[in-house]
């Protein structure tokens, strides 16, 4: 049979063109969870530095003008931009009129998938509007502020100096930590040079550690009768200013999280505050604008590791109101399900005291609904459950390491020359391993943080004018009456902002054509058994709080036959409006 090159050059454009263009006949096979051919890419295996974190976040705001903008709350200490994108619907309202809610992440710079998360959540937002009913409803009722790095100066120092994995925890302000008359002299050193702050040992006939016999990269002591083989000289360094101490005087230190307004304590009764409550610049960028911004009614918080959903109070104090503690515990447990082997805590009870913390300021000063997560838990390494702590034990640490990092996560020992030690050997883990998911597990940590960040907010109030009724009372008197209803789990007024008056009372108005407001009352009940009388300006009643999953009715006596408008204007709860 013969072709002509006329026929074969068609046989193969049409087998080309099969080849490459879909069947439009057949949908496409996606994995759920995850926004499909997204405009902005980005890999969530990774970690990112400043510099990609502020790329992601303008390529964000570039792609999505109709749904993220992007301010810079001024300079950190080493001139790096403290960027907040706001993400909601912003043809749908004013945003700062909308329930708001703030997510931040990194405020202790080392806790680095912290800001991934808040990454993660800015850009799933806006991939999935239009394409998820739930993010199209949220983002048309609710705006988003999102601070991925609260502290990017040490956040870019352990990406990019020798460190551990537990380090620089405080920023990069130079303090005298061992009172010697000098700043930060005495920092880790990195001995042999491979970016990471590990542990120094010695062979010793007469030390007290030898290698574990299953993972002789883990130095255990010895038997109380058993000859150890080796002595641990500590963390990898030198006594840089020959006061006999080695590493004693590194980045810092203060800790940002001890510099908060709420039951704020000095040095030394809460190691790590710094010179009064915001002394530190950054934090006070992030107060100055949470406090223009009184519509952020919830706060989610991004820290690591331990697995933990926690609730104030940090401190032993009454200021965390019971009913209020009630529905951190509800909205706790459903996260609890959301994110195996977390559990959901209080951190002055369940965890440890903290003085001038970030969720005190926010609930107790503010009126907010904080939660912090502890990003990680030692349940994930292999789904066992082991009890609680911040790490997971030593064996499980190395078994992960040997069998799922296949020893990527550990620097084995090697000998190296220490100008004071002499020949010594270095070894452990990296700085990128223990607090920090491994790639394959840092997607999912994003993604289901999120999700419990995304059902909280979905439980912050939400204001809605049910029904509008009216009744000729005769002599040109009418009753109105309006059901003002919070579907939500979270009341307009937490009880503490109750208790305190730190918010303004929401606010529900009449209003219509030559109408005439002759009083107006409120009641959480229908039948008005407890009325609250409004003595000024009676077309627009003061109500304390709408509760949560409830309602409050609302009723005038005006002059007017209507129609009626009713608006309710809450400053944490939103706005709404209905007209009959």
């Amino acid at each position: 049979m013969k072709t002509t090159s006329t026929s074969l050059a068609f046989l193969l454009l049409v087998i080309a063109s099969s080849s490459a263009a879909p069947n439009p006949s057949v949908s496409e096979y996606t994995a759920q969870g995850a926004p499909s051919h997204p405009k902005v890419q980005v890999a969530w295996n990774r970690y990112h530095r400043h510099s990609e974190a502020t790329q992601i976040l303008k390529d964000l705001a570039k792609t999505f003008p109709d749904l993220c903008r992007l301010t810079s709350l001024g300079k950190s200490f080493d001139g790096k931009e403290m960027w907040v994108l706001t993400v909601t619907n912003f043809k749908n309202g004013d945003p700062d009129k909308k329930t708001g809610m703030w997510i931040d992440g990194g405020i202790h710079a080392n806790e680095v998938q912290a800001t991934e998360v808040v990454l993660y959540t800015a850009w799933f937002l806006a991939e999935s509007y239009g394409k998820s009913p739930f993010i199209t409803r949220l983002l048309d009722q609710r705006t988003f502020y999102l601070m991925p790095m609260m502290s990017p100066d040490s956040r870019d120092a352990h990406f990019d100096e020798p460190n551990t994995t537990h380090s620089p925890r405080s920023g990069q302000r130079p303090v005298d930590d061992d009172l010697d008359g000098l700043v930060d002299e005495d920092k880790p050193d990195d001995i042999d040079g491979d970016g990471n702050i590990v542990t120094m040992r010695r062979r010793d006939p007469n030390g007290r550690y030898k290698p574990h016999p299953k993972y002789p990269e883990w130095l255990v002591e010895a038997e109380p009768d058993e000859k150890g083989e080796y002595t641990i000289l500590g963390s990898e360094g030198i006594d840089n200013d020959g006061d006999g101490k080695v590493n004693e005087d590194g980045d810092g230190y203060y800790d940002p999280n001890r510099d908060w307004p709420w039951n704020w304590q000095p040095d030394y009764i809460q190691n790590g505050a710094y010179r009064y409550p915001f002394s530190i610049l950054e934090n006070r960028m992030v107060g100055d604008f949470i406090l223009a911004h009184p519509n952020i009614a919830g706060n989610q918080s991004y820290h690591n590791t331990g697995g933990m959903i926690l609730y104030g109070p940090g401190a032993l104090d009454d200021s965390f109101q019971k009913s209020d503690v009630d529905l951190f515990k509800m909205i706790g447990t459903r996260g609890e399900k959301m994110l195996p082997g977390y559990k959901t805590m209080n951190i002055a009870k369940e965890l440890y005291v903290v003085y001038g913390g970030e969720v005190d300021w926010l609930y107790a000063m503010l009126g907010m609904w904080p939660f912090t997560n502890e990003l990680f838990t030692p349940f994930n390494l292999f789904r066992e459950s082991k009890g609680g702590g911040f790490f997971a034990n030593a064996e499980d640490l190395h078994r992960f390491d040997r069998f799922l990092l296949f020893g990527d996560g550990t620097v084995p020992w090697h000998e190296v020359d220490h100008p004071q030690y002499g020949r010594i050997e270095v070894g452990g883990f990296k700085k990128n391993w223990v607090r920090q998911p491994p790639s394959f597990l840092l997607e999912e940590e994003c993604h289901r943080n999120m999700a419990f960040s995304f059902y909280h907010a979905d439980q912050l109030p939400m204001v809605v004018v049910d029904s509008i009724a009216s009744r000729d009372l005769g002599q040109g008197l009418i009753e109105v009456t309006a059901v003002i209803s919070n579907a939500r789990a979270l009341p307009t007024h937490s009880a503490q902002d109750s208790a305190k008056k730190i918010t303004p009372p929401d606010e529900v108005t009449l209003t219509g054509k030559d109408i005439t407001v002759q009083a107006s009352f409120w009641s959480t009940s229908p039948a008005f058994t407890d009325p609250h009388i409004t003595r000024k300006n009676p077309g627009t009643a003061l109500v304390d709080n709408v509760p949560g999953m409830g309602a409050v009715y609302v009723r005038w006596l005006v002059k007017g036959a209507g129609p009626f408008s009713v608006t309710v204007d809450s400053v944490k709860g939103g706005t709404a409006q209905l007209t009959k």
